[in-house]
């Protein structure tokens, strides 16, 4: 979210498009335009609000929520198939979603409902098909930055402005710090020159390449992340803006750094990043972008690690399926494998990385929407063998009740999450429609279909990568080796996981 409220600073700011209106209390930004506005994808509307003390802008706080539908050209606003922007909903730059303490609740309207004037030129455009949906989300995001203002704003008055700015800086310094020790002793323990580079390179399953070389300067612990040689633009929906890429990063990093600290901008201080114009991952304004975000940033993920030779391939997919019709609109993203790792089994059935997903719960699914859940369980043997195995991915059938529209878009339907240091790549996924007739359809990673009553969507996800030569395997899913020496790994690794700010935000999310 930095870059998008980095933009919206400037925008306001001193030769800003927005410089004359300016930003006063009482005023909450909106913005979700990826390539312009430092957005992810159009589902993903960005709430920012400024914090005022004394009268001026100390600091801003934000939050954003994935929206089940803003419109386009399909239910859910996941369009399998979408070649432009335009065809992916409502985009917004910057808008004043709060104006002096009002929220404006028919400029907001008019924006979301905006894409269903392009009907005629794009058949099955619409606005938002939830509109109360998207209205109350909105308001519950202003909510939770009215929170956010509020504990910032005890906080200054317990310890002083100077003083929580001084912390903020001390914690983006320590994490700063963290990441150059890593990169310091990563590149001494793979017997790099003092400025030394590693690389890594994958393919979406269309062909195109994703390629990262990583240089580090081990004098001051820095790193250029170069994604020099990465494939064009795509005629899809696969571009990723910018943002997108740094996240990535940034998650990567945090999960390589062995200190347990938060998450902040500081981790990329010592980050230079390289992404050449026109790539599929720095696309022209008008890119379709919307399974960017959720598919070709953990394909971005799978590579710095791959590069880093932390782990191998997870499922390298979120696995995003939607249904609907004119009335409604359900999104969901399927868990599959983790990758497995130096020393651990990658993880059944998991939303992998950074998806910040978890999926329905199966009653709640059934008694809002006129769908089945016929099937939801592990996929055994997809994820690939290692001395440490790959995590197994699931499958999940769904059978509709009634005439609608549903999609599917996902990744590594063509080329399978690979394996690390010897281990076997993990099982592809796989999409079938089992029609009522019979008939058994595969749809491909990326399709739109029109469903009847009693048709079924199966959904195979992928397996992850293993690490390792399976023959050093026990055979049980263990890795081999000294019995002691894997018993120290274990206990090492249950007191990393349960301490620290990581363990309680993880013990929160569960609890809630």
């Amino acid at each position: 979210m930095s870059e998008a409220v980095r933009f919206q600073v400037a925008f306001y700011g001193p030769g800003g498009a927005g410089e004359a209106e300016g930003l006063q209390e009482g005023d909450v930004l909106l913005s979700n335009h990826p390539q312009l506005a430092g957005g992810s994808h159009l589902p993903d509307i960005t709430v920012i609000t400024p914090v005022f003390s004394g009268g001026a802008i100390v600091f801003f706080v934000a939050s954003r929520g994935h929206h089940a539908d803003i419109g386009g050209i399909s239910p859910g606003s996941m369009p399998p198939n979408s070649r432009l922007l335009v065809e992916e909903g409502a985009a917004v730059v910057s808008f004043k979603l709060v104006k002096d303490g009002a929220f404006q609740e028919a400029g907001i309207t008019e924006l979301l409902m905006a894409p269903g004037r392009l009907a005629g030129e794009l058949p099955g455009c619409s606005g938002t098909r939830n509109l109360s949906d998207n209205l109350s989300d909105l308001k519950a995001q202003v909510a939770a930055n009215t929170k956010g203002i509020q504990l910032v704003q005890e906080l200054i008055a317990e310890h002083s402005l100077a003083v929580v700015q001084a912390y903020m800086r001390f914690i983006q310094a320590n994490a700063e710090d963290a990441v150059r020790e890593m990169l310091r002793d990563f590149s001494t323990a793979r017997g790099l020159p003092e400025v030394g580079s590693v690389a890594a390179a994958d393919q979406l399953d269309d062909g195109s390449p994703i390629a990262l070389t990583i240089t580090i300067d081990r004098r001051d612990g820095s790193a250029t992340f170069d994604f020099t040689g990465t494939g064009p633009e795509v005629y899809g929906n696969l571009n990723a803006p910018p943002a997108v890429a740094y996240s990535a990063i940034i998650y990567s990093l945090r999960c390589l750094v062995t200190r347990d600290i938060p998450l902040n901008q500081g981790c990329l201080a010592p980050i230079k990043v390289v992404i050449p114009q026109q790539c599929l991952l720095n696309p022209s304004p008008v890119a379709a972008v919307v399974g960017g975000n959720v598919l070709t940033s953990q394909r971005v993920t799978d590579v710095v690690l791959k590069a880093f030779g932390a782990a191998a391939a997870s499922q390298g997919c979120m696995n995003n399926f939607t249904f609907g019709d004119a009335a409604m609109g359900y999104y969901e993203t399927i868990a599959g494998g983790a990758g497995a790792g130096p020393t651990w089994h990658g993880r059944d059935g998991v939303h992998t990385h950074m998806t910040n997903t978890r999926i329905t719960d199966p009653e709640i699914l059934e008694r809002r929407y006129p769908v089945v859940l016929r099937t939801f369980s592990l996929r055994p043997g997809s994820g690939g063998a290692g001395r440490f195995k790959g995590g197994d991915g699931v499958v999940r059938e769904v059978e509709f009740l009634r005439p609608m529209t549903a999609g599917i878009l996902s990744e590594r339907r063509a080329v399978a999450p690979f394996g690390l240091a010897g281990g076997q790549p993990g099982q592809k996924g796989q999409n079938l429609l089992l029609r009522a007739d019979g008939r058994i359809v595969n749809l491909g990673g990326k399709a739109t279909v029109a469903l009847q009553a009693g048709d079924v969507m199966r959904i195979s996800t992928p397996g992850a990568g293993g690490f390792g030569d399976p023959a050093d395997s026990d055979g049980v899913g263990g890795g081999g080796g000294d019995a002691g020496e894997a018993a120290e790994q274990q206990r090492v690794a249950a007191v990393a996981l349960q301490a620290g700010s990581v363990h309680e935000y993880r013990r929160l999310q569960e609890s809630a």
